[in-house]
C-alpha cells in the first residue's frame, strides 16, 4: 500500500481518537455540571437561613473562562469585601508591586548653632506601615544634625489627600472600630498588621474579682484618656467587653467584664484626627531627644521647604499580604484614594473610584452597570454581580503581577494567621484544606466569597458566591463552605 496512504490513515485514526477522548472529557464534565446544577438547586430550595434572602453564583473554568454555572449570576449585589479583589488587581494594574507609599520630614529654615529658624514639617503620602518607632528614628536623625530646638511650629501636613476621612457611606456605629478607622493622608499604626489611626488597648484581668482590670496602650499616649468601667468577675462568668469612643472626640469608655482567669485582651480602637494623633506622638518624641517644640497645629508644607528625611513603606507585593489576608479596609480606601492621587492630581474617593472603574473596563467588565462608593466595600450602596467577579478573576490571570495576587488571598484551613487569614477556621479538611484561595466579605445581611478553587477532578475554577438580605450572615459562611464543597467534588 502506498506510505502517502498508510499515512492518511493512521493520521485518521490519530484524530478520531482524539475527537472520541474530547467527546467523552466533554460528556464527562457536562454530566458533574448537571449533578453540580442538582446539588446546587436542591440547597438553595431546602437552605431554611436562604428564605427570603437572594443568592448569587457564578462558576467558570479557570484555563477557558466559560461559565459552567449561574444562578443570579448577573443579577446586582452587595459585595461586602469582596469588592476588595476589585480594588487590589487596579491597585497592582496601576501602581505596580514595587509602589511605596512615603512618609517626609521638610523645613522651611536654617539651623544655627543647634536651633531651627522656621518650620518642620512631617507631610503623610498615604503611607500605612508609618509606626511609632519611626517617629523615633526621625527625632534621632534630627537630633544627629545638631537641632535641639525649633523656633517655628512643627507642623503636621496630611493634604496629599483630600479632607474626607470617611467614606460617603460609613455607618456612624463603625466610627470607633479599627475596620471604620479614618483615612488620612497622614496616619499610624500601632503594630504590623498595619491598622492605620488606630491605638490598641491592651486589657488585663485584675487579681481579685470586683476590682478594675488594667489597661496600657499601645503606643503610649495621652492623646487619648480611657474611662475604664470594666470589672474583673468571677471565671465562671463569661467575657463581654464593650468600646466606645464619644464622637469627636477621643475620650474611649471600656466597660463589661472580664473573667477572673481570662488571658490579656486587645482591643484595636479606631482614633479621631489621626494626623493630629501622628503630630502628637512626634512631638513627643522629639522631646524625648531633647528638642524643644514651641507650637505645633496642623497645616500645609511651604513651597519652599526642603526635604531633610524620608520614609517609605513596604511595597505593594508586601503591603497586599495583610491588605488581602486580613481585609483591612483602611488599605483598600487608601489605594482608592492613592490611584486619584497618582492618576488625576487629587486623592478623593470620587477621583480615585473613576479611574477604578476606568482600568477595570480592559478586563471586559461592564463597569456602567456597578454601583462603587468606596474601595473596601464596607457600603451597603455598592453593586456588583458575581458573574463581574468570576470574569476578573478569570482574565487576570495573564498579568505579570497574578502570582502577588493570588498569594494574598487567604487560603483555606491554613492556621497561619498571615496564610489563612480570614479564612484559616474554616474548610479546614479534605479536599477544601488548602485548595481554596479566596477572599471572604461579611457586612450586615450580607456574606460573600469569591475566588479560586482545585477540584478533585484535576479542574480549576474561578467562583464568585454572594448572599444578599441573610438574616445572620453567619449562616452565609456554612452555605458558602457547602457550595465551594459541591465545587470541589463535582466539578
Amino acid at each position: 500500500m502506498n506510505k502517502n496512504i498508510l499515512r492518511f490513515i493512521f493520521l485518521v485514526f490519530v484524530l478520531a481518537l482524539a475527537l472520541i477522548g474530547t467527546n467523552r472529557s466533554t460528556s464527562s464534565l457536562e454530566a458533574q455540571t448537571d449533578q453540580f446544577s442538582r446539588q446546587i438547586h436542591q440547597l438553595l430550595q431546602n437552605e431554611t437561613h436562604l428564605e427570603g434572602a437572594i443568592a448569587g453564583i457564578s462558576i467558570r473554568n479557570a484555563n477557558t473562562g466559560e461559565l459552567l454555572y449561574q444562578h443570579n449570576g448577573s443579577k446586582l449585589l452587595r459585595p461586602a469585601s469582596n469588592l476588595k479583589l476589585l480594588t487590589a488587581a487596579s491597585a497592582l494594574s496601576i501602581l505596580g508591586p514595587e509602589y511605596r507609599f512615603s512618609t517626609e520630614v521638610l523645613t522651611d529654615g536654617q539651623v544655627k548653632n543647634g536651633v531651627l529658624k522656621g518650620n518642620l514639617y512631617i507631610r503623610g503620602k498615604g503611607d500605612p506601615t508609618l509606626m511609632e518607632k519611626d517617629l523615633a528614628n526621625f527625632a534621632e536623625q534630627l537630633k544627629a544634625k545638631g537641632i535641639h530646638k525649633i523656633k517655628g511650629k512643627l507642623v503636621g501636613d496630611d493634604t496629599w489627600y483630600d479632607d474626607k476621612h470617611y467614606s460617603q457611606d460609613l455607618p456612624w456605629t463603625d466610627e470607633d472600630t479599627y475596620y471604620g478607622a479614618q483615612v488620612s493622608a497622614l496616619s499610624i499604626s500601632p503594630d504590623r498588621e498595619y491598622d492605620a489611626g488606630t491605638i490598641i488597648a491592651n486589657i488585663t484581668p485584675a487579681n481579685q474579682v470586683g476590682k478594675r482590670t488594667k489597661v496600657t496602650l499601645t503606643p503610649e499616649t495621652n492623646y487619648v484618656s480611657i474611662n475604664n468601667q470594666l470589672e474583673t468577675v468571677s471565671a465562671k462568668e463569661g467575657k463581654d467587653i464593650e468600646v466606645n469612643r464619644k464622637h469627636g472626640t477621643n475620650h474611649i469608655t471600656i466597660s463589661g467584664q472580664i473573667p477572673l482567669d481570662s488571658a490579656a485582651e486587645k482591643e484595636w480602637i479606631a482614633v479621631w484626627d489621626p494626623a493630629k494623633y501622628v503630630l502628637h506622638l512626634f512631638e513627643k518624641n522629639l522631646k524625648a531627644q531633647g528638642i524643644t517644640v514651641s507650637k505645633s497645629s496642623l497645616g500645609k508644607a511651604s513651597s519652599s521647604a526642603q526635604t531633610l528625611l524620608t520614609k517609605d513603606s513596604i511595597p505593594l507585593s508586601e503591603l497586599f499580604i495583610p491588605f488581602m489576608k486580613l481585609s483591612n479596609n483602611g488599605h483598600a480606601e487608601i489605594l482608592v484614594k492613592e490611584l486619584g492621587r497618582i492618576k488625576k492630581g487629587k486623592g478623593s474617593w470620587k477621583h480615585g473610584l473613576s479611574i477604578l472603574k476606568k482600568d477595570l473596563r480592559k478586563y471586559n467588565l461592564d463597569t456602567e452597570s456597578m454601583v462603587l462608593r468606596d474601595g473596601s466595600g464596607l457600603s451597603h450602596i455598592n453593586l456588583v454581580t458575581p458573574n463581574q467577579i468570576s470574569k476578573l478573576l478569570f482574565r487576570i490571570q495573564e498579568e505579570s503581577w497574578f502570582s502577588i495576587y493570588k498569594n494574598s488571598l487567604p487560603i483555606a484551613g491554613s492556621d497561619d494567621r498571615m496564610e489563612g487569614g480570614t479564612l484559616r477556621y474554616r474548610m479546614k479538611t479534605p479536599p477544601l484544606l488548602g485548595q481554596v484561595q479566596a477572599k471572604t466579605g461579611t457586612i450586615s445581611t450580607v456574606s460573600s466569597l469569591s475566588g479560586y478553587a482545585e477540584t478533585i477532578n484535576g479542574n480549576t475554577v474561578t467562583f464568585s458566591i454572594i448572599l444578599n438580605n441573610m438574616k445572620s450572615e453567619e449562616y452565609g459562611k456554612s452555605i458558602e463552605d457547602q457550595i465551594v464543597s459541591f465545587i470541589a467534588r463535582l466539578l
